[in-house]
């Protein structure tokens, strides 16, 4: 069908400039063309993905190292194709070198490098929908000289830096809706899932009760403003805290860039996914960031606010398969993540930021435990420090580490190696970043996570003693097989009760073999952030609006109608408190 107009991209002017670009076309073509002419304020919207949610490239030298044919260190939207394969199969030490945060950046798109590993041909995972439709990311007219596409102008906002098929919908959703609120004075028929709609459907916490929101209060925040969405990418192999300092640079450019071109521009706001929350929270923190007083608001998604035991189950016993049920995507990704204790540890031995997803202090006590028939052996933290207590611990088969995981590569440290001493190092480091962001939320504070008892996530972690009547002198039992999928089998005793290590295979003399299974996840939340981690957001005391929500998987929050319509509402509270000049 025929459109009754040629819609014309807006374009962003020298010193705000109102003006558009036609072009020729056919006589018999007599549809007007339709511009849209930028107003001059401007709140961008920055996404900030979870772990493994950016793309990373390698340096020049580990590429060459490796022998490799290109610099991809990590680009989860190739799950799928002939690489899934490939990827899934790397060894642990493959593994570690790929992902060494001291040898990989941010895949950051090069707008005049189109057919470089820099530009469109590595940046092609971002496909916009046949049905998207923004006024600022549209087709420059043909006759446009250095004309872009919609898709170079989504790259150049750094859609290509993250995870597109997971987030693509969202980045898609907010600029359309955000950009295209009102038609002829009245609200588009795609905000009435916000728009009118009581809160309550969204599954607000009822200490913090919500307003509908009104046609009069959105046509107050969109008219007289246009909201840019930008995603930012950032090393997730490294300190949340280093990863801040990077993008609170990029927001001051993106800032300075608007009002250097005649535009008023003071503020952003931010919207995270998992541990993209973290990195939101130390980018309005002082010794971080210190973007306090340029970040207007923040909506977190799915954040593990106190870090989730998840980390340590995957280190001992690799990534959850949540199956192709929940996501070929999801499902994939696990995969290629490492699905085996050794192969995660690998990595995130070696990795400050991922060690960043651990449990704080403020988590609490007793979330490790050993269990015989129904009975806790020991539970740890005990006093509150699980640093010392857990992280750190030695010498023990339920320690977070397996010290001959941690390097696999057996190269030094200056080539990509790593030690337990070097990993201590980065917990010390770990427990400063946890303590300095532990009380700090942006004033102007939205979140959304999953408290379903159907999506159950490891609030603590259970090793359970099985296929054994005595279980004395359990804490130094010696492993002899590990599954690296979280079942220890230990060293049989004899009838004198003594450890039988060289009488493998078991027989007779040796008739009670040992076994610890870490138990399923128990806990509601999300299959991997446990409410328990969450709900601190609720109790922050500094938070506006939390929706503890149901039906989502973590890493597949955003594509929730729940969710999204949430975010909307929180994005468009927030923008209320924005304070124009003109």
């Amino acid at each position: 069908m025929a459109t009754a107009e040629h819609p014309l991209p807006a374009r962003q002017n020298p010193r705000g400039a109102g003006k558009a670009e036609g072009f020729a076309t056919p006589k018999q073509d007599t549809r007007p063309q339709c511009a849209r002419i930028l107003p001059k304020r401007v709140l961008p919207i920055i996404f900030l993905p979870g772990i493994m949610g950016s793309n990373l490239r390698m340096s020049a030298q580990r590429q060459q190292e490796l022998g490799l044919k290109d610099n991809i260190a990590w680009r989860p939207d190739i799950l799928g194709t002939k690489n899934i394969k490939k990827h899934s199969q790397l060894s642990p030490g493959e593994r570690q070198l790929r992902l060494d945060p001291l040898q990989t950046t941010v895949d950051i798109y090069d707008p005049a490098r189109p057919s470089d590993v820099s530009g469109d041909e590595r940046h092609a995972n971002v496909e916009l929908d046949d049905s998207f439709n923004s006024p600022l990311l549209m087709d420059d007219p043909p006759t446009a000289k250095n004309g872009r596409t919609a898709v170079q102008k989504a790259r150049e906002r750094g859609w290509g830096e993250v995870f597109f098929k997971s987030y693509g919908e969202l980045l898609q959703h907010l600029e359309a809706r955000l950009n295209n609120t009102f038609s002829g004075g009245r609200v588009r028929q795609e905000w009435r899932d916000v728009v009118g709609v009581d809160p309550r459907a969204w599954n607000p916490d009822p200490k913090l009760p919500q307003q509908t929101l009104t046609e009069d209060e959105l046509k107050k925040v969109a008219t007289g403003c246009w909201f840019a969405v930008y995603a930012f990418g950032y090393n997730w192999l490294q300190s949340n805290g280093d990863s801040a300092k990077i993008i609170a640079q990029r927001i001051n450019k993106v800032i300075d860039d608007l009002n250097g071109s005649g535009y008023q521009c003071k503020q952003v706001i931010v919207v995270t996914h998992s541990m993209g929350g973290l990195v939101g929270r130390a980018l309005v923190h002082p010794a971080y960031g210190n973007l306090q007083d340029k970040v207007l608001g923040i909506v977190h998604g799915v954040m593990p606010a106190i870090g989730a035991p998840a980390a340590y189950k995957r280190m001992r016993a690799g990534f959850e398969d949540p199956g192709m049920l929940s996501g070929p995507q999801e499902s994939l990704a696990a995969k290629v993540a490492g699905n085996y204790g050794d192969e995660v540890t690998a990595v995130l031995a070696n990795a400050p930021g991922a060690l960043q997803l651990l449990p704080t202090e403020s988590y609490g006590n007793g979330w490790l435990r050993v269990r015989h028939k129904g009975r806790d052996l020991e539970a740890w933290p005990k006093q509150g420090d699980p640093y010392r207590e857990i992280y750190k611990l030695r010498g023990k088969w339920y320690a977070l580490f397996r010290e001959d995981w941690i390097n696999p590569s057996r190269r030094p440290p200056d080539k990509g190696g790593g030690t337990f001493e070097r990993t201590c190092s980065y917990l010390d480091r770990v427990q400063h970043f946890h303590r300095e962001i532990s009380g700090t939320y942006h004033p102007n504070s939205y979140a959304h996570y999953g408290a379903d008892r159907a999506r159950q996530s490891f609030g603590e972690v259970v090793w359970d003693i099985r296929s054994c009547t005595d279980p004395s002198g359990w804490q130094n039992w010696p492993v002899v097989r590990d599954s690296r999928q979280g079942k220890l089998e230990f060293a049989a005793r004899d009838a004198n009760g003594v450890n039988n290590i060289g009488s493998l295979p078991y027989n007779d003399s040796a008739p009670e073999p040992m076994h610890a299974t870490i138990l399923p996840p128990s806990a509601p939340g999300d299959q991997t952030v446990p409410a328990r981690s969450a709900d601190h957001q609720l109790h922050s005391g500094t938070f506006k609006g939390v929706f503890r929500q149901a039906g989502y998987e973590h890493q597949s929050s955003y594509k929730d109608p729940r969710a999204i319509a949430s975010t909307l509402y929180s994005i468009v509270r927030i923008a209320q408190n924005a304070n124009w000049t003109c």
